[in-house]
């Protein structure tokens, strides 16, 4: 009973809090996709270029790895390490969600636009639920979740341009909706294994380390292809320092909500996620046409609909 009221009697529950709160963060992720478009510019790194794309990735979550790492330590006041048996769940979670989500989630913005990227990406929260459900076990699937599920993905098709388009496979490439599809599937493992390690360990120390070496391993295999990452510019600092703020600020702020909140609570404004980076890639990318068509909207609308309809609480 002491523990609940102290969760009552915090800041952080108190909901306009909590609201805005999650709104910052999915600004902060919404924004990932056109900053990382505006860094293949700023770094000139074209669409082909593998090699320095995996080394501006390496780079990013190295640089989100100390961030994480250092506001984790501000808030708990101390610093965090990970327990000796900590040690094996950050490799895993280093391949899958950085090393690996990351290499196809950066191959996919160099070939498709923020608007689908934004919108095919918000498929993972769906994915998620099916692994959880089907390979981990972790929850039970409902008719609520399923009903979220596909309505979102029939969201995701839509903006892919319909069953048709995909039959035909013109709506649809290996290297930018294809490598986005691949970059979701990861996410949902990752998910899935923190949800189960994060029983052990404080998941921002999950977040912080494995972002650093997962960072590292992307730059070392970009440099090892032959890759390069040229500073040109003040602006290439300060977008790569904005693009590392944006995992870790995000995901540190996420983590306070959910010791604060129900789970159901924080995770149901996740809505808020593709809407702000179809938004912010209309205004940023100049991608209005497509993010206000009539396709765009209602795949928009059908995708938060879906995040909406599975993070719904089964409480009455």
């Amino acid at each position: 009973m002491k523990r609940n009221k102290t969760k009552a009697g915090s800041i952080w529950a108190w909901f306009p809090v909590t609201f805005l709160t999650a709104v910052f963060c999915c600004v902060l992720w919404g924004s990932a996709t056109p900053a990382i478009k505006i860094a293949y510019e700023l770094f000139r790194i074209g669409p082909d270029d593998t090699a320095s794309r995996l080394m501006l990735a390496g780079a990013r979550f190295v640089t989100a790895g100390i961030m994480t790492i250092l506001f984790g330590s501000l808030l708990a006041r101390k610093a965090l390490k990970p327990k000796l048996g900590s040690w094996a769940y950050i490799g895993i979670l280093a391949l899958f969600q950085t090393v690996g989500q990351y290499y196809f989630f950066f191959m996919a913005l160099a070939h498709t636009t923020g608007v689908r990227g934004s919108i095919i990406n918000a498929s993972g929260n769906f994915i998620t639920i099916l692994f959880a459900a089907y390979i981990f076990r972790l929850e039970k699937m409902n008719l609520k979740k399923f009903a979220g599920c596909l309505i979102g993905f029939v969201g995701v098709i839509m903006i892919l341009g319909g069953a048709g388009a995909l039959m035909s496979g013109g709506a649809v490439t290996l290297q930018g909706e294809g490598a986005m599809i691949a970059a979701d599937l990861f996410y949902a493992l990752s998910g899935c294994c923190i949800k189960i390690y994060s029983r052990d360990e404080n998941p921002i120390v999950l977040s912080g380390y494995q972002f650093f070496f997962g960072g590292i391993i992307l730059y070392i295999i970009g440099s090892s292809m032959g890759g390069s990452l040229v500073f040109y510019s003040i602006s290439c600092v300060l977008n790569l320092l904005y693009m590392g703020f944006i995992s870790a600020g995000a995901y540190t702020l996420w983590g306070v909500l959910l010791k604060w909140n129900p789970v159901s609570r924080v995770s149901i404004l996740g809505f808020i996620n593709p809407v702000m980076g179809v938004l912010l890639s209309a205004l940023f990318l100049g991608e209005k046409g497509e993010a206000f068509s009539t396709v765009g909207l209602i795949a928009l609308v059908l995708v938060s609909l879906g995040i909406i309809i599975v993070n719904l609480s089964d409480k009455k």
